[in-house]
């Protein structure tokens, strides 16, 4: 109903604007700061990690020359936009003359800048933007596409590559090895079984089946060691049946896998008699009985015993458990594309490819369980990558991105050996990355920080997400919102809050206390800063999940329950996948927080240094963090300036990589849904 007003209103519209417009200035200017100071200190990390200042001039212009402009080149070809070709053009040149004159101003009326040459600045403040920029435009066409998912995968493979060469240093192969034989090939199979049986309880056979596997891999040696359940870490109360009848591992292995093969025997005989049920137990107490009695007698052909001490060569271990299943991955997923044939082509020359080219490699000195770790991430990746670009017909010559980069570092590195030009004191070089550290910075490493980073920060996402989805799960879908349920439902919320915002040196006391002196994990181990930093970044994985399950449509559920969907079946086939692209957002930053926490560390017995990389997680280890706090407080300042900065960028490059592997998860779960 309409409303007459003698009041005069008209002047509502003439409101300033001025002190929005003035926020909104200040707000830009504030963040282009912060971004500006960050660059510059990146800048000057990355200056003294790579010693650019010891280069010629000359060199630099080589480079320049023979890796840029073919890069920036092939962007602006796949862009084709005459604008933007203008544009970075006048830039290079441009900016080539402004950085010239400014600096030249600058040192002479101001002061002289440390630790910079005109070249340098021109390179991070001209040449880097633009090289982006076209960068960006070109990996929005189908070549640059192409190009930069083909590099990708080169990088991505390599970086793959060298995380399983830290993780089966780390673990032994012989552990992995029989944990896939014994424990994830039966479990495969078994849930195979069980997709053709649904209601058959085979399936609940599979996580027994794994664990007992795992725990009998660990005692190669010793398969038939007494079970036991653990008072402390190196105390353990022996479990036994009436009578006094000990129970091994192997025998507790041999009674899950007999109740898979008799609910499977069951399925056989229910075609050929009436009685499967009563056959199918009878089965089972018989095997379950012999396996109890094998394991009581502790006896085996010695033969055996031996060669499960010894296990094959790692090289052998490499083809069965990643070479084998690969292959057959690979030729799978082609034969779904394709065609039968093609596919069985294909992952037959995934193998061979595999085997032949690592015994190949060891006519350049290259060990083969190594190279075939890299042949399997690095090659097969790129070359089914490839493939498709070749069937897709389209952005096909975006391919020779990897040729012309490389082209223009061999190139450019016979034109500088050829002009004679100095060359830059690299701090950070292959040495570096494979050496531990020294008191002589010419020998200095970073490999064993590096590794006990990575097994941290592994263990870490491992535990940080399990815990902290479930938790979510349960406060959003199961815990009660009312009564006595709910009123606890909300303590536990307010308090998940205020633990966000607990210092970090306070929970390095709580995993002192806890997993140190309580538990008895022992100082400075992989594992018990895992759980120290996985206590540290808990909370905020379990607020971003809940975030991320609450964003998840009412609507959703309620379609799922009315299809007659339990609350698990929904959970799990409708809200987890949803919230998965959210939920992972959190974990990346969580996980951004933790591989660079020094406090917990230091309060939990973390060494400062050691000099060779940990054999397992209960074993003392250090973190990146922890070197570079060292090498910061050395006497020699080419510590303090050269390798310290050489270490942060390794840090940095490590936690983009895992950021960016955490990204590519999320957008493939974002595309699914």
């Amino acid at each position: 109903m309409a409303v007459e007003h003698d009041t005069d209103t008209t002047a509502f519209g003439t409101v300033s604007r001025l002190r929005g417009k003035v926020f909104e200035k200040l707000s830009l200017g504030a963040s282009l700061f912060g971004i500006l100071m960050l660059a510059v200190l990146l800048v000057y990390v990355t200056v003294d990690a790579f010693n650019l200042t010891s280069a010629s001039p000359e060199w630099l212009l080589t480079y320049f020359l023979t890796l840029i402009i073919p890069f920036i080149g092939f962007c602006l070809y796949s862009a084709d936009d005459p604008d933007l070709t203008r544009q970075t053009v006048l830039g290079l040149l441009g900016g080539l003359g402004a950085v010239r004159l400014a600096f030249y101003l600058v040192e002479t009326f101001v002061r002289t800048i440390p630790g910079l040459t005109w070249q340098i600045v021109y390179l991070f403040a001209v040449v880097v933007p633009a090289t982006a920029v076209v960068g960006f435009a070109g990996s929005r066409e189908p070549v640059g596409s192409v190009g930069f998912g083909l590099l990708g995968r080169l990088i991505g493979g390599t970086s793959l590559g060298f995380m399983l060469v830290i993780l089966f240093f780390v673990f032994e192969p012989r552990a992995w090895f029989w944990a896939y034989t014994l424990g994830l090939v039966p479990a495969a199979l078994v849930l195979g079984y069980s997709t053709r049986r649904p209601k058959s309880p085979i399936s609940l056979t599979v996580i027994p089946l794994v664990l007992t596997a795992g725990v009998l891999a660990t005692r190669p040696g010793r398969p038939f060691t007494t079970i036991g359940i653990p008072t402390r870490l190196d105390q353990a109360v022996p479990v036994s049946l009436p009578g006094g009848v000990s129970v091994s591992v192997v025998a507790l292995y041999l009674v899950v896998v007999s109740a898979a093969a008799a609910m499977a025997f069951k399925y056989v005989l229910e075609r050929r008699t009436d009685r499967a049920s009563e056959a199918s137990v009878l089965a089972f107490v018989l095997a379950a009985a012999a396996s109890v009695a094998a394991g009581q007698a502790g006896v085996a052909p010695e033969p055996i015993l031996e060669f499960y001490a010894g296990y094959p060569t790692t090289w052998l271990i490499y083809v069965w458990t990643l070479a084998v299943p690969l292959s057959l991955a690979s030729g799978g997923l082609t034969a779904l594309r394709t065609s039968r044939r093609t596919g069985i082509g294909f992952g037959v020359g995934v193998f061979v490819l595999a085997v032949v080219g690592s015994q190949l490699a060891a006519v350049i000195d290259i060990s083969p369980k190594t190279a075939i770790l890299f042949l399997l991430t690095v090659l097969v990746p790129t070359v089914a990558y490839v493939r498709q670009v070749l069937d897709r017909r389209e952005g096909t010559p975006g391919l020779v991105l990897p040729v012309v980069l490389v082209a223009g570092v061999l190139v450019g590195a016979v034109i500088v050996d050829i002009w004679g030009v100095a060359r830059p004191d690299i701090w950070l070089d292959w040495p570096f990355l494979t050496n531990g550290p020294s008191s002589l910075p010419e020998q200095a490493g970073f490999y064993p920080a590096i590794v006990g980073s990575v097994i941290l920060i592994t263990l870490v996402a491992l535990f940080s997400f399990t815990f902290g989805v479930g938790t979510a799960v349960f406060l959003e879908e199961y815990a009660p919102d009312t009564g006595i349920g709910g009123f606890l439902t909300r303590i536990i919320q307010v308090n998940i809050a205020n633990l966000a915002a607990v210092p970090s040196v306070v929970y390095g006391l709580l995993g002192l206390g806890l997993f140190v002196n309580l538990i008895g994990f022992g100082l400075g181990t992989a594992i018990t800063g895992a759980l120290t930093l996985t206590l540290l970044i808990l909370p905020i994985t379990v607020i971003s999940a809940q975030e991320a399950i609450r964003a998840v449509p009412d609507s959703m559920r309620n379609g799922s329950y009315a299809m007659g969907a339990t609350r698990w079946q929904t959970t799990k086939n409708v809200v987890l996948p949803e919230a998965l692209p959210g939920v992972l957002t959190g974990t990346i930053l969580s996980l951004g927080r933790a591989i660079g926490e020094t406090a917990p560390l230091i309060m939990i017995g973390f060494p400062n240094t050691i000099y060779n990389p940990p054999a397992g997680i209960v074993e003392t280890t250090t973190a990146m963090p922890m070197q570079i706090y060292v090498w910061s407080s050395s006497v020699k300042s080419e510590f303090r300036y050269g390798i310290m900065a050489a270490g942060v960028v390794t840090l940095l490059v490590v936690l983009l990589l895992m950021n960016a592997t955490a990204i590519v998860i999320r957008n493939r779960s974002e595309q699914e849904t």
